[in-house]
């Protein structure tokens, strides 16, 4: 078995963890693993299969724990402000917060009565545009045309708090 699927197993695991080294320990584990299952007496029908699915679980694994070890200290001074006083809660956040849902909300208020209707009822009630249709009389290409026409009121009112 080990002649057999090692090269196979060796440039797959290469290809995905980009280091020849580490494919080579990849491989190494895998095979102890799946020989640990025939030693037992656990008969292997398909040993290429179950090789390319422990090497594949041991590199996720490996990415996993790679990930956990790339984050930030959670000692460093940045990430311990950041804990104690979240942006969210901070005056001038809430300050813009507010101004910002003002401005979506007048420019909401703004629009014709049955766009505003079809908009609130397709966004805020969760309701298809069958059921606005079907509820406010008019055809379901009207209620798309309502709510674009809101959408891009709103996606404007955004753009100019940005700039």
């Amino acid at each position: 078995m080990l002649e057999r699927y090692y090269r196979e197993l060796l440039n797959f695991c290469a290809r995905t963890v980009k280091s020849r080294d580490a494919a080579t320990d990849v491989v190494q584990e895998s095979y102890a693993r799946v020989l640990a299952i025939q030693q037992s007496g656990q008969p292997i029908p398909e040993p290429r299969a179950l090789l390319h699915q422990t090497a594949r679980r041991l590199m996720i694994d490996q990415h996993r724990r790679n990930e956990v070890r790339d984050h930030d200290d959670i000692d460093s001074d940045a990430h311990t402000e950041a804990l104690a006083s979240p942006r969210h809660q901070q005056p001038d956040a809430v300050y813009e917060y507010r101004q910002h849902a003002e401005a979506i909300l007048a420019t909401i208020d703004a629009l014709p009565a049955r766009c505003r209707e079809a908009f609130v009822l397709n966004r805020f009630e969760g309701l298809s545009h069958q059921e606005i249709a079907e509820r406010m009389g008019i055809s379901k290409n009207m209620v798309a045309q309502h709510i674009i026409r809101a959408v891009l009121a709103c996606k404007a009112c955004e753009d100019r708090l940005k700039n």
